[in-house]
């Protein structure tokens, strides 16, 4: 009964199994629970968050699949990809764990420092190919598509040169409204851009992602204390991070 409940339901926790046994007539164990999942191969996991997909999402998502499941990797590598991230001060985001003594969870050493409403935060936008990161900057005013076009004037650009691309390098983005605004899309084929067509609600796609979870881990070890230190740090470890 036990593996087949969480079979159907996998959100179903120790207690709600205990409960629903207990009513059955059988008393067990949260650790009678677990140790019975666990040697069915079932261990508890915090729930991975993706993107909500609609079938018409699911559909665009297997034809940029399909269409792209041949392509050779000097392909890939002539693509740069670009994205923008919020990064929060105090590293609200991030979790440590630490070794600690009995009743000394609150010692200075044991703890992060937080402030309501998690004091602050950042909106930064970059790039980077597999030649390595591309520009990074500090959004600081709310973003429109002239200032977004603005952006990848003054850093897509030469960032491309910097990184070396090759004679017909491919840009990716998201389907921003920012991004796919007719103004955009005209500012792209003056400046003869091949922007590599993009599947909606597709942020686990873009490898960026990845980058922006080192960019983020590092900043958090060095826990800046306030907004300013925040941006020259992320400046700081974004230049530091390998090509590898």
């Amino acid at each position: 009964m036990i593996t087949r409940t969480v079979s159907k339901n996998p959100r179903t926790t120790r207690g709600d199994l205990v409960n629903d046994l207990q009513r059955a007539g059988t008393k067990v164990t949260n650790a009678t629970i677990s140790n019975t999942l666990r040697r069915q191969g079932l261990k508890s996991c915090s729930a991975r968050r993706v993107p909500l997909l609609k079938p018409v999402h699911v559909q665009a998502r297997l034809k940029f699949a399909r269409e792209h499941l041949d392509d050779p990797e000097e392909d890939w590598e002539n693509v740069i990809w670009s994205d923008e991230t919020k990064i929060e001060l105090f590293g609200k985001n991030s979790t440590r764990r630490v070794w600690r003594r009995k009743n000394a969870e609150l010692h200075p050493k044991n703890t992060i420092p937080t402030v309501k409403h998690g004091g602050g935060n950042i909106m930064l936008w970059g790039c980077f190919s597999a030649k390595g990161p591309g520009r990074l900057i500090c959004v600081k005013e709310r973003m429109n598509g002239a200032m977004y076009r603005e952006i990848l004037s003054d850093n897509l650009l030469p960032s491309a040169r910097a990184l070396k691309m090759k004679r017909g390098w491919v840009f990716q983005h998201d389907n921003d409204a920012k991004h796919t605004a007719r103004a955009t899309k005209e500012w792209h084929r003056k400046k003869h851009f091949k922007v590599l067509e993009w599947p909606s609600q597709s942020p686990d796609l873009n490898p960026i992602e990845n980058l922006w979870r080192e960019l983020k881990v590092r900043v958090a070890q060095r826990q800046p204390q306030n907004i300013t230190a925040l941006e020259e740090i992320c400046m700081e470890e974004w230049a530091k991070i390998p090509e590898s």
